[in-house]
């Protein structure tokens, strides 16, 4: 959301990004909603740039679940 409650879609193209497209379909089959939240990810600091920073940042925030390509980190 931007200032003002203004709203950026984004469209994935099946062909272009199969594998982020395959999670938003696995995300509707279970919850019956088409539509991930995609936000900065980052804590008082600049965006993450690397799999080290957000890890570091996983490490020290209190997130549930981080997913790095096909690895996923759990608490």
């Amino acid at each position: 959301m931007f200032l003002g409650n203004q709203h950026k879609f984004c469209w994935v193209d099946k062909t272009i990004s199969p594998d982020y497209y395959n999670l938003i379909d696995c995300f509707r089959e279970k919850t019956g909603v088409p539509i991930l939240l995609n936000t900065s990810f980052n804590e008082n600091e600049p965006i993450v740039n690397s799999p080290e920073e957000a890890l570091n940042c996983f490490l020290r925030t209190e997130m549930d679940m981080l997913v790095l390509e096909n690895f996923i980190v759990r608490r």
